[in-house]
């Protein structure tokens, strides 16, 4: 009785083994582009990222010390600045927080439940991403706005919301909110059900499963979208334009401000605050690659 060879068992291996002998030509990969082309379209990258990206960058930086630390210090300390970064910071603060607590709510909702609606609800979630800011702004004119449907309403009972903080935090979270979802749906439904029905099943309560089943599996996903919304949210300006009213001091908010400076040829001092949003730009970028690697550990088997 004859011994199989190691070739006649594995015939893949036989293949492999063929083409490692001379005078067999190896199957080209799909990576195995002649060393030419594959420098010539990594540099076309790189060179086309220096260009659009980090050059603009850095000539941020060197308008905003332009006129040295003082002036730079002083253009980004001055009152209406100050006014500027703080309602910044908290409509970024009030709108990161609202959609997170909205975005668990509905990516568990879509990805754990089937339920009638459910193809017209994740419609829903994608509709900020078609809808101009500048719309969705105007749309909060017309509904809060003296003039608007509940503008009369509103001005009787002396509640402001147009020109304001709260119209800016209803813009905001507008234009944010599928950024949370958009992370948590599609790894809520990769992993399943299996571990809540157990958990259930064990005798925990809804809750309960929810904080030690649920939200452990997806707390790299959930910081990463809340990483993007609050980038998003101080960074926003078409929405948020025209529900403020540019009103110095009290609804402008950075990027407002910024234009403001810009038009009123204080070059410096406009470079000076947009540096403070180019350094969030970068923070954002060195958190992301973090979380996306802590992604991506979750996701390995």
């Amino acid at each position: 009785m004859s011994l199989l060879t190691a070739e006649q068992i594995d015939p893949a291996l036989a293949v492999d083994r063929a083409q490692e002998r001379p005078g067999i030509r190896r199957r080209r990969g799909a990576n195995d582009d002649p060393f030419v082309v594959k420098w010539a379209i990594i540099l076309v990258a790189f060179a086309f990222l220096a260009l659009f990206i980090v050059l603009p960058l850095i000539n941020v930086f060197v308008q905003a010390f332009s006129k040295g630390r003082e002036a730079y210090f002083a253009a980004i300390t001055e009152p209406v600045a100050v006014s500027a970064i703080t309602l910044t910071l908290t409509v970024a603060a009030i709108s990161v927080v609202l959609n997170t607590v909205f975005g668990l709510i509905a990516a568990w909702a879509i990805a754990k439940f089937q339920f009638r609606g459910k193809s017209f609800l994740i419609s829903l979630v994608d509709l900020p991403f078609s809808v101009s800011p500048v719309i969705a702004g105007l749309v909060f004119v017309l509904l809060f706005g003296l003039q608007g449907i509940f503008g009369p309403a509103l001005h009787a009972s002396d509640i402001k919301i147009i020109f304001a903080l709260p119209g800016l935090v209803l813009a905001t979270v507008f234009v944010t909110f599928p950024f949370i979802m958009r992370e948590l749906i599609p790894l809520m439904q990769e992993q399943g059900t299996q571990e809540e029905e157990a958990a259930i099943l064990l005798g925990a309560s809804g809750l309960r499963t929810f904080w030690r089943i649920t939200l452990p599996n997806v707390k790299w996903a959930l910081l990463y979208g809340v990483l993007l919304c609050n980038a998003r949210a101080m960074g926003e300006f078409g929405a948020v334009s025209v529900v403020s009213g540019h009103i110095r001091g009290e609804t402008n908010t950075m990027p407002l401000h910024i234009e403001i400076l810009y038009n009123e040829y204080q070059f410096q001092a406009s470079f000076a605050v947009a540096t403070l949003l180019a350094g969030l730009a970068i923070v954002t970028l060195i958190a992301k690659a973090f979380l996306e690697s802590r992604i991506g550990k979750g996701n390995r088997p």
